[in-house]
C-alpha cells in the first residue's frame, strides 16, 4: 500500500514528474532534479518546465557511482535564495519550520514523501505522552531533523544521531526556528552507538531509522546497507523498549521491496504488529512516485 503527503501541505507539490526527472515546488520556489524511478513521459512541455523552474541540476561526473550518486550542480534559471524556509503542518496539529537549501547532492534538506512517516510518529509518540510520561525516542541517520522534531513536538525525549556535523547543525536551526527546545544531538556512527547502548542497557519507546545505501561514519566508519543493515537491525531490537514502543525503517534502496525489509525487521528482532508499504508523491496528473519502502513496528 502507498502512501502520500496530505493535499492539506501548502508549502510543498510535486507539480509533474517524468523523463527521468521531477519538478517540485517548496514554498516560493520550484525545482527540478533528476528523478531515476520516474520512468514515464512528462505531462508538461520541456518549454513549460524551464518556464516554471528557478533551478535545474546537473549531474557531476560521480553520478550513479556507489557513494557519489546525487553529485553534482544546479543551474539557476531565476533569482531565489540560497536557503529559505517551508512550514510543515498536518490534519492533526504537528507543526514545524525546515529550512531549506541547495545542496552539491541533489538534496534540499527535506524528504518531502516522509511526510505520512513524520505523522505516524507524531500520533504514535502522543499517544504514549499521554499516559503521564515523557517516552524516550531515538533517531539514527537523523539527517535534518524533520521526525526528530515531529517526536519532539509530541512530547518526547529525543536523541538526533547523524554522523555530519554540519547536518546536525542544520537540524538544530530547525528545531529552533520551530519554537522547540531540549533535542540531544550526537555526531556518531549508528552502529557503534547503537552497540554500545545494547552494552550500558539503555531502552528507547521508539525508534527510527532511514539509513542510506552507503555512508561514512566521522571516524571514516564504512556503511553498506547490504551488509550492516541486518546487524543494525539486530542491535536496535535489543535497545527498543519490550512493551508499548514502535520502531520506523525506510529504505531507498532500489534493489530493496516492502515485503524484504518486514522479512528483515521480523528476523531481527522480537516483534509485535508488523506493517509494510511505499512512501511516495503524486503529480499534478495523478502519476504516483514510488520513492521508498517504510517498514513500521509495535509492540
Amino acid at each position: 500500500m502507498a502512501e502520500f503527503p496530505s493535499t492539506l501541505w501548502k508549502d510543498y507539490e510535486l507539480l509533474d514528474s517524468g523523463g527521468g526527472e521531477k519538478l517540485e515546488r517548496f514554498g516560493a520556489y520550484v525545482l527540478a532534479r533528476p528523478e531515476p524511478k520516474a520512468l514515464w513521459d512528462k505531462s508538461l512541455p520541456e518549454a513549460e518546465w524551464r518556464r516554471l523552474a528557478h533551478t535545474t541540476f546537473t549531474p557531476g561526473a560521480g553520478f550513479g557511482k556507489a557513494g557519489k550518486e546525487d553529485s553534482g550542480t544546479w543551474n539557476r534559471l531565476r533569482k531565489m535564495d540560497d536557503q529559505w524556509w517551508i512550514r510543515y503542518a498536518s490534519e492533526d496539529g504537528l507543526k514545524m519550520d525546515l529550512r531549506l537549501g541547495l545542496t552539491s547532492f541533489k538534496h534540499v534538506g527535506v524528504f518531502p514523501e516522509q511526510a505520512p512517516n513524520w505523522d505516524w510518529i507524531w500520533r504514535q509518540t502522543r499517544a504514549q505522552a499521554a499516559k503521564g510520561r515523557a517516552p524516550r525516542v531515538l533517531n539514527l541517520f537523523a539527517y535534518t531533523g524533520a521526525a526528530s522534531l515531529a517526536a519532539r513536538s509530541a512530547g518526547a525525549e529525543v536523541t538526533h544521531l547523524d554522523s555530519v556535523r554540519q547536518v546536525v547543525t542544520w537540524a538544530r536551526g530547525n528545531m529552533e526556528h520551530s519554537g522547540l527546545d531540549g533535542i540531544r544531538w550526537v555526531v556518531e556512527d549508528a552502529m557503534k552507538f547503537a552497540q554500545r547502548e545494547v552494552r550500558r542497557g539503555n531502552r528507547y519507546d521508539g525508534i527510527i531509522l532511514d539509513p542510506p545505501a552507503y555512508g561514512h561514519g566521522p571516524d571514516g566508519e564504512k556503511w553498506k546497507l547490504d551488509e550492516c543493515l541486518f546487524g543494525l537491525l539486530r542491535a536496535v531490537g535489543q535497545i527498543l523498549a519490550p512493551q508499548d514502543a514502535w520502531m520506523v525503517l525506510n529504505l531507498y534502496s532500489n534493489g530493496y521491496s516492502a515485503l524484504l525489509g518486514e522479512t528483515l525487521v521480523r528476523q531481527a528482532m522480537a516483534v509485535g504488529q508488523v506493517a509494510s508499504g511505499e512512501l511516495a508523491l503524486l503529480d499534478r496528473f495523478d502519476k504516483a512516485l514510488p520513492l521508498s519502502i517504510v517498514v513500521r513496528m509495535t509492540r
